[in-house]
């Protein structure tokens, strides 16, 4: 089986990004973005993903956090959509997750149409270091990186971190599922327009 693997390098006047991954990994990480908490939510992601994770981030911080978080966003859905490859044999769907009081639904499809839909409303300004309204741009970066329709829904909850948890629990174990290989169908395309 060939390899799912993608490294991606992004420089601007903003952000200098290296990331690479391993779609079929172990969920080994080393992620250093300079911003705590996304550091915390990227490593939860590779942890319950099984996705080998290396990412390192200078970006201006001094400014604010918004162009590193955006960034690596970018960058993490376009390594994911080169490690996917052709995509053959993939589940292309993927969940559901309880992270203590609160439920996060996260629904995927590797179709190849970048799409986002976001259900969350978070009251807080920040968790730890990172602002609560860049989870959605963080997200939505992705989802065009990837060309991948992504529904993020918290169904109820109070505390935000668990929020913010589940959430990026339910995206890693979306995708997993959406990249996991099938056997029955290991050669074919999971779509009837032939193209994903």
């Amino acid at each position: 089986m060939k390899k799912r693997i993608a490294k991606i390098s992004r420089k601007t006047k903003e952000t200098e990004i290296t990331l690479s991954l391993n779609l079929d990994g172990k969920g080994v990480y080393k992620i250093e973005t300079g911003i705590g908490f996304l550091d915390h939510m990227l490593e939860l992601f590779s942890k319950h993903s099984l996705i080998d994770l290396d990412i390192e981030a200078k970006g201006d911080l001094n400014v604010d956090e918004h162009h590193t978080i955006e960034d690596v966003g970018i960058c993490l859905g376009q390594a994911i959509k080169e490690a996917l490859g052709d995509k053959k044999g993939i589940e292309r769907y993927g969940f559901l997750l309880p992270m203590d009081e609160v439920l996060a639904e996260v629904a995927i499809d590797l179709g190849g149409r970048p799409y986002m839909v976001w259900n969350v409303k978070f009251k807080r300004e920040k968790i730890g270091d990172m602002p609560t309204e860049m989870f959605e741009d963080f997200f939505k970066a992705v989802s065009d990186g990837m060309s991948a329709n992504l529904h993020i829904n918290i169904k109820y909850g109070r505390n935000e971190h668990h929020m913010a948890e589940g959430i990026f629990k339910a995206f890693a174990r979306a995708l997993r599922m959406a990249a996991g290989k099938t056997e029955r169908g290991k050669n074919i395309l999971p779509s009837t327009k032939g193209k994903l």
